[in-house]
């Protein structure tokens, strides 16, 4: 009897420890699944970063080389044009133009890729994407504000490689891992929880410890962010510029921060639950009343002598 009792504690003990460590998986795979993958939260998680100012300065920064270059190979390399077009770009990310830009720039881009993904055909070549209507508007704004060389602005349809061609293959596969895991984790993390805790011969420890491992399980996937970020950074090419890419990245993870919270929070509350509602209830017995009762007399043998 007490073997069984001992393989029960290990199935159970082996069942919960799998689910915990399955949660912050889940989490990450839901999130590249249906945070990332969707198109209308990628463009509002990204659209306040247009008014950041390491992303302005890293658009000035990075528009202005280009359409530098272009004017001074068209005017015959006259440098005076550089201080004026990088002064109009500084200006421009203050405008609300910018930010339609900066939010149609980032639903194309996004929309090139996940549907490259997607598609279930051999991948010829790089994806690409066509920012020539982007580039349209950009420089009609930059007319109506009078800048100087503004209708000397080459608007070209040309295709800009975001993804390379060696890599298509690679993150279709990736991403339909991630599509998968994103529904089977969660519901494999909770069949396996619910199967421990029936298993087991003591339930409430194997509720606290669940508990206790879904509170390390957000604090592991926190640490796995910071770490991520970290290591997303320092592989950056130097032509990045690291201060607007980190801010792209924190954004992007604002709902992974939120999720190891709340991780922590729902798992430290089941463990105290569990604990409080084991503990005996103390209860203070009342003293019995003290009643006044008239003694019984104790019967006494008294020896009669009769005299005969």
């Amino acid at each position: 009897m007490g073997s069984w009792s001992g393989t029960r504690e290990g199935i159970a003990a082996a069942c919960v420890a799998v689910a915990c460590l399955l949660v912050p998986l889940g989490v990450l795979a839901g999130w590249a699944s249906y945070d990332l993958a969707d198109t209308g939260r990628y463009v509002r998680t990204v659209a306040p970063l247009a008014e950041d100012p390491t992303v302005q300065a890293a658009v000035a920064d990075a528009v202005g080389d280009e359409v530098v270059r272009e004017l001074e190979a068209r005017t015959e390399g006259d440098a005076s044009v550089a201080p004026f077009v990088r002064d109009a770009l500084e200006s421009f990310t203050r405008t609300d133009a910018f930010r339609t830009a900066w939010e149609a720039g980032n639903r194309t881009v996004h929309d090139t890729v996940l549907h490259a993904l997607r598609d279930d055909a051999p991948s010829t070549g790089p994806v690409t994407v066509d920012l020539a209507t982007v580039t349209a508007q950009v420089k009609q704004r930059l007319e109506a504000d009078r800048m100087p060389y503004a209708h000397r602005i080459p608007v070209e349809h040309t295709a800009l490689p975001v993804v390379p061609a060696e890599k298509v293959a690679g993150l279709r596969r990736g991403y339909r891992l991630l599509d998968a895991a994103a529904l089977w984790l969660p519901l494999a993390a909770v069949a396996l929880a619910v199967t421990g805790v029936t298993v087991a011969v003591s339930r409430r420890r194997t509720l606290t410890a669940a508990g206790l491992g879904i509170a390390l399980s957000g604090v592991l996937l926190a640490l796995a962010v910071v770490l991520g970020r970290r290591l997303t950074l320092a592989d950056l090419p130097g032509t990045v510029h690291r201060p607007a890419a980190a801010a792209v990245y924190d954004a992007l993870t604002a709902t992974l921060h939120t999720a190891s919270w709340l991780l922590l929070a729902v798992g430290a509350t089941v463990a105290l639950a569990v604990r409080l509602t084991g503990r005996p209830v103390l209860r203070r017995r009342r003293p019995a009343p003290i009643t006044c009762s008239t003694p019984t007399p104790v019967p006494t043998s008294t020896s009669t002598h009769t005299r005969t």
